[in-house]
């Protein structure tokens, strides 16, 4: 199960505790805000994408998506995101539980700056109910972040 290897993950640095299963579906942005009770943009949403045969996550605020042209300008390529299927494969993590914590080897995370708002964020940790609070620099050291993007638009 994606949310033990999380655990897992974080049970190195004494963190395991901070993962929180909640007992409604945090999957999507909207979702995870009204269980936690929190403003949607301090959600923090993990998009998979294939980058040329890579696998690469880009870790966003819940309040953002993604802007093709920025993407392309950064990635060299189009955005285009992993399947269902694909995700759990190359990711280490289903879809509605992808996080950028315990991932497969050779997954490149990447952070959008509209997350350097925040003091905490609340991202997935790798379930459909998961999730956990971690501030801006936690999230930069436990991600192992390749760097800081700006790769996204608010939604609206």
């Amino acid at each position: 199960m994606s949310v033990e290897k999380v655990k897992a993950y974080f049970r190195q640095f004494g963190m395991e505790d901070r993962i929180r299963e909640l007992p409604q579906s945090s999957a999507t942005v909207e979702m995870a805000a009204q269980a936690l009770n929190c403003a949607p943009c301090r959600i923090a949403k993990t998009l998979s994408f294939d980058r040329n045969g890579q696998a690469i996550l880009v870790v966003t605020a819940g309040d953002q998506k993604i802007d093709n042209a920025k993407y392309k300008h950064r990635f060299g390529v189009k955005a285009k995101m992993l399947s269902r299927q694909e995700a759990a494969e190359r990711i280490g993590h289903g879809v509605g539980g992808v996080c950028p914590f315990g991932v497969n080897e050779g997954v490149q995370v990447y952070l959008d700056c509209s997350l350097q708002r925040f003091e905490t964020i609340f991202p997935g940790a790798g379930g459909s109910n998961a999730v956990m609070e971690i501030t801006i620099p936690e999230l930069e050291t436990h991600s192992r972040a390749e760097a800081w993007v700006d790769v996204c638009k608010p939604a609206l």
